[in-house]
């Protein structure tokens, strides 16, 4: 991906018990990201949330959730994006994706 620029960021909705054949759904969706060359991706932890059945899963010390909400960040190009999309459908069904038209800009070396 060229930095700076106009991207598009991708941010999917799981959870921690997710899975496909007995993987965390997150590690193969990174895999799957990983594998289209993709710029990079970052899973971040939440610390509550709730999703269609309402139901609150938090990380408060009373809650003991072992399922907290997960969300996969990646930005890249659209195009890069788009046959990420394709590709990963099998991994991306039943989740919520989420896609943002952004600019990125990069500082540093």
């Amino acid at each position: 991906m060229s930095l700076p620029g106009p991207a598009v960021r991708v941010t999917v909705f799981v959870s921690e018990m997710d899975t496909r054949d007995g993987t965390p759904l997150c590690a193969e969706i990174l895999r799957a990201a990983r594998e289209c060359g993709l710029a990079g991706a970052t899973v971040s932890r939440g610390v509550e949330g709730f999703g269609r059945p309402s139901v609150l899963h938090s990380d408060r010390l009373l809650s003991f959730s072992d399922d907290l909400p997960l969300l996969i960040t990646i930005i890249d190009a659209e195009e890069r994006i788009q046959a990420f999309l394709e590709g990963a459908e099998h991994l991306l069904a039943g989740s919520l994706v989420v896609l943002d038209e952004v600019r990125a800009y990069r500082t540093g070396p």
